[in-house]
């Protein structure tokens, strides 16, 4: 079962960001950080961010590929990115 993630106030996060730096690199902890209790961003290690784009890229290409294929009109690469974003959510 996944722990929850940390989620401290941008306030909060301020006064030890070495140690949520150090709980995301060392620990592989991303943490969740709220401006007025909304979910603004997250601190994450540098190898999941990079992995995530590396995921981004390989899907943004896969369904260029896909359109490619189709027989259909063509889709605007508006429509493309779009989905892709809509998939990531």
């Amino acid at each position: 079962m996944t722990q929850p993630l940390p989620i401290e106030s941008i306030r909060d996060v301020r006064a030890h960001l070495a140690e949520v730096v150090e709980r995301a690199d060392r620990d592989d902890v991303p943490t969740v950080i709220t401006r007025r209790g909304k979910q603004v961003a997250a601190v994450v290690s540098i190898e999941v961010l990079r992995k995530y784009q590396e995921w981004e890229e390989r899907e943004i290409n896969r369904i260029i590929d896909e359109r490619m294929a189709s027989t259909a009109a063509g889709v605007p690469i508006e429509d493309v990115m779009r989905e892709t974003l809509a998939r990531s959510e």
